[in-house]
């Protein structure tokens, strides 16, 4: 099986091609660039690198959320047209459970998190189990003493890993102790390899009724809702 995955929900982008398992070739690039700009040139590249036609792919995965706006809509956009176009299948795998997969062979509880201003951020909890990575916390939007809270709470050794890890580690240090690890920056940035192999087995969904997992309002629907009775009210972003 051939498989593109396109990840650009955070300042890193990275695309890559797999053959079931194998890997053909990978493009990441931690930069603050635009991704709408890169993402398409690369995939090209990587596409040609490949000695692959867009024809020869089976299944298009992306990481669809949570993370900036912006960079969400890049890679689903553009899966999805792909996806159509192509005829191919489409799948879609949390951001969070990409960083997740970085961290290989261990018994704790592994949170991705990405910062999301406010001191809030965006994560969830992973664990290996038989081999596969499983959600045991499931990804939200959260301020980080009410997280850290509820993960000393669990009295089990946790990960944290992700770009925006370092920024947040003071807090984790002094209210998780030596319970408490963070990876190094190297093991934050997202790969699309480790996309591609969550996406591999995961049942493909509808181009039409794929929508991204903001985790939270847009600023647009913030703004609105104070000045607004929205009862009933059905989100602005939906789809894409």
């Amino acid at each position: 099986m051939y498989i593109l995955a396109l990840e650009t929900s955070n300042q890193a982008m990275s695309v890559a091609v797999m053959n079931d398992h194998d890997l053909l070739g990978e493009i990441t690039i931690n930069r603050k660039q635009t991704h709408s700009q890169q993402l398409m040139p690369a995939i090209e590249q990587l596409m040609a690198a490949s000695a692959l036609t867009p024809e020869q792919l089976d299944r298009i995965v992306v990481a669809d959320g949570p993370g900036s706006y912006t960079g969400i809509r890049i890679a689903v956009t553009t899966a999805k047209t792909l996806a159509y176009t192509l005829e191919k299948e489409l799948v879609g795998i949390s951001s969070l459970a990409v960083l997740a997969a970085n961290v290989r062979r261990t018994d704790a509880i592994i949170v991705p998190l990405m910062n999301a201003r406010r001191n809030q951020v965006f994560a969830g909890g992973y664990q290996w189990l038989d081999n596969k990575l499983v959600n045991v916390l499931n990804d939200r939007h959260i301020d980080v003493p009410t997280l850290l809270d509820e993960l000393v709470a669990l009295k089990q050794p946790v990960i944290f890993v992700g770009s925006d890890v370092a920024m947040f580690g003071d807090q984790i240090r002094t209210t998780m102790g030596e319970q408490a690890t963070l990876a190094d920056a190297l093991t934050g940035i997202p790969s699309a390899a480790r996309l591609a192999e969550l996406g591999m087995n995961e049942k493909s969904v509808s181009v039409f009724d794929f929508v991204p997992r903001y985790l939270r309002l847009t600023e647009a629907e913030t703004t609105w809702l104070k000045t607004h009775d929205e009862r009933g009210h059905r989100p602005y972003v939906e789809k894409v």
